[in-house]
Order: C-alpha cells, then sequence, then structure tokens
C-alpha cells in the first residue's frame, strides 16, 4: 500500500508543495511544529533514511538545503533545524524546521493546525524565495 507521501506525489492528495524536481518533492507538513515547517521527501518509496543508495541519500540533502534556504528567507527565524524520526509515516523524510530557540524541534509538544488558506499563504512566501 503506497505511503501518504506517494500519495501526495502522485496527486492523489493535496499538498502545499514548496518544490519539485524528478526524484524529490517538499511540502509544509499539515500539522506543523512552527509555520514553515516543510518535509522534504525522496520521491522513491523507502522506509528508512539509512537505506537510501548513496546518491538518492545524497540528493536529497542537497534538495533539503536548497529548501531550507528559501524556508530561511520567507520565515524570520535564527536557523532552520533539520531531524529525522521516521516513526509515523514508512517513507523517508527530513523534517526543515524554522527555529529560533530549541523548543521549536520538540515534537512531543503540541502541534499547531493551521487551515488550509494559512498553510497556502505559507507555501507561497516559500516558493517566492527560490
Amino acid at each position: 500500500m503506497p505511503s501518504i507521501f506517494t500519495k501526495i506525489i502522485n496527486r492523489e492528495i493535496p499538498a502545499q508543495i514548496i518544490a519539485e524536481d524528478d526524484q524529490y518533492i517538499a511540502f509544509l507538513d499539515i500539522t506543523p511544529l512552527v509555520p514553515g515547517h516543510t518535509l522534504v521527501v525522496p520521491k522513491q518509496e523507502v522506509d528508512y533514511i539509512f537505506n537510501l543508495n548513496d546518491k538518492t541519500f545524497s540528493g536529497l540533502n542537497l534538495f533539503a538545503k536548497k529548501v531550507s534556504h528559501a524556508i530561511k528567507k520567507a520565515m524570520p527565524c535564527k536557523r532552520i533545524g533539520v531531524a529525522v524520526i521516521g516513526l509515523e509515516v514508512p517513507h523517508t523524510h527530513i523534517h526543515l524546521v524554522p527555529m529560533n530557540d530549541a523548543d521549536d524541534l520538540n515534537f512531543t509538544r503540541p502541534k499547531l493546525k493551521p487551515t488550509k488558506e494559512e498553510l497556502a499563504v505559507v507555501a507561497e512566501k516559500i516558493r517566492k524565495e527560490l
């Protein structure tokens, strides 16, 4: 059964897509830690990041780097935090999270519940910086 991320890649379910090429996609997390929280995903469905082949692993990180620069320009923050957890969705993904303090990257705290309209505004701000 395809992961929820594969369904986003295949446009079976909607998402606020930030960037995409033939191998990778970045889209907003619908329950972010902070506004601008973005997921970067390889289009190849592999559950565990360290099971990616070297080329895909390297490419994913370079794609995330490009997206992180756009997020930093669009969302006022000190840093873009990076996390790979991979327990909720069995499809490799990198979390890029705008941070002003360490608690911004605390996955145990309650998530935000932005509206579709709020997500669209944030996505457009980030896309403009690419």
